[in-house]
């Protein structure tokens, strides 16, 4: 089956001009795209104070395109989001 062409190069960068406003912007690849929590940790801090969280989620669309990473404030592995461990304020997820 054809593949759909691209957009224009205009449309690309509207859609993703937003990722200059993120705050993971300045953090190294490795870690925005961690599949582990303890990796992942300073891109997960940095969503709780994003501009753009909701943008990145829509932009990623993590649960269709099988992500490894932070998006949207989540750490996902194959598209799913992973159960966290801590808040990343320095406490446990499960702590009342």
């Amino acid at each position: 089956m054809p593949s759909a062409p691209p957009p224009p190069l205009s449309e690309v960068m509207e859609f993703f001009g937003w990722r200059a406003a993120a705050a993971c912007s300045g953090l190294p690849p490795h870690v925005v795209f961690a599949r582990r929590e303890a990796e992942a940790g300073p891109a997960l801090t940095a969503c709780g104070r994003c501009p753009v969280v909701d943008r990145c989620l829509e932009a990623v669309a993590p649960a269709e395109s099988w992500f490894d990473g932070v998006s949207g404030g989540r750490l996902w592995r194959n598209g799913r989001p992973v159960a966290l461990r801590h808040r990343h304020d320095g406490t446990r997820a499960d702590a009342a």
